[in-house]
């Protein structure tokens, strides 16, 4: 039995007439009638009976009809389904994600990705730098976000773009008036440095930043995360140095300027994946990553 003997078969039971399921399966009338003879020997049993007005299905053909639809039913969706994963419409994307960039590009880009391919589950893991790139030799991970990656022969890494670096300060600071702060003007604030747990990493971009100017900052407390720098910031409790991402975090008394220097300071995201991933869903990924980030640039 085969899928086309198949499909002849159906055609006719729901035409009844060889002439016109022949018209519709676009062929001449005898390979089909040579087809549904052959179907009937491998099947052992008349699946029509003919006569001058048509055909009409016996019984064997009536039990066989359900099946015969359910199978080119199967076949179809099979094919739908594997052209799918082939264009990496369907099928799963494993993200690492880090620190600031999940308060506003990385959520951006994932709902891009999901309008446009909304059959693709996303699944998030937050990982350190170090972490993303275990989890991508170990193939736990699609693709990873972070700063200041290092190319590794396995491991492809693409700037998606830079990122400006703002002050964050209280709302009642006097700098705060300020559309841009120098570094030099806040020398002597109380500066809130974050993340203590991934060295090297932004806190040192950070304080090179500082030491680019000549000066030294004044650090009195150190944190592991953004969202506590900015808590601490919105207490009065001193000032931070943020990506541009961070400043989606409208705490009150908070708020953003941009640090005031030729050029402006950044800093960049960078995804990484390993460099012989061909898998369709990373290409259809990297697709909406490379738009969002020249979109930006632009």
């Amino acid at each position: 039995m085969e899928l086309r003997q198949l499909r002849y078969f159906v055609a006719l039971a729901e035409e009844l007439n060889f002439g016109r399921a022949a018209e519709k399966l676009h062929i001449s009338q005898p390979p089909l009638t040579r087809q549904i003879q052959q179907l009937e020997s491998d099947v052992g049993a008349r699946l029509f009976t003919r006569s001058s007005r048509g055909v009409e299905l016996t019984q064997a053909g009536i039990a066989l009809l359900d099946d015969a639809r359910r199978i080119l039913d199967q076949i179809g969706v099979a094919k739908e389904r594997a052209g799918k994963f082939g264009l990496g419409r369907i099928g799963r994307l494993d993200v690492g994600i880090f620190g600031s960039a999940i308060l506003n590009h990385i959520p951006r880009l994932l709902l891009q990705f999901r309008h446009r391919y909304p059959e693709v589950q996303i699944a998030l893991h937050e990982l350190t730098k170090a972490e993303q790139i275990a989890a991508l030799r170990e193939k736990r991970l699609t693709i990873g976000f972070n700063r200041h990656v290092t190319v590794e022969p396995d491991i492809m890494v693409e700037t998606v773009f830079l990122e400006p670096l703002l002050v964050a300060l209280h709302s009642k600071h006097p700098l705060a008036r300020h559309k841009a702060i120098r570094i030099s003007e806040v020398v002597d604030e109380p500066l809130v440095l974050y993340p203590s747990n991934t060295r090297p990493g932004f806190a040192d971009d950070v304080m090179a930043l500082f030491r680019t100017e000549g000066v030294k900052p004044r650090v009195t407390q150190e944190v592991t995360d953004v969202v506590t720098a900015v808590a601490l910031v919105a207490s009065g409790f001193g000032i931070c140095i943020t990506p541009e991402a961070a400043s989606t975090l409208r705490l009150p008394g908070v708020v953003y300027r941009p640090v005031k220097a030729t050029p402006p300071p950044t800093i960049d995201l960078a995804c990484l994946y390993r460099r012989d991933d061909e898998s369709p869903i990373l290409a259809a990924f990297l697709e909406v990553v490379r738009k969002y980030g020249a979109g930006r640039s632009a």
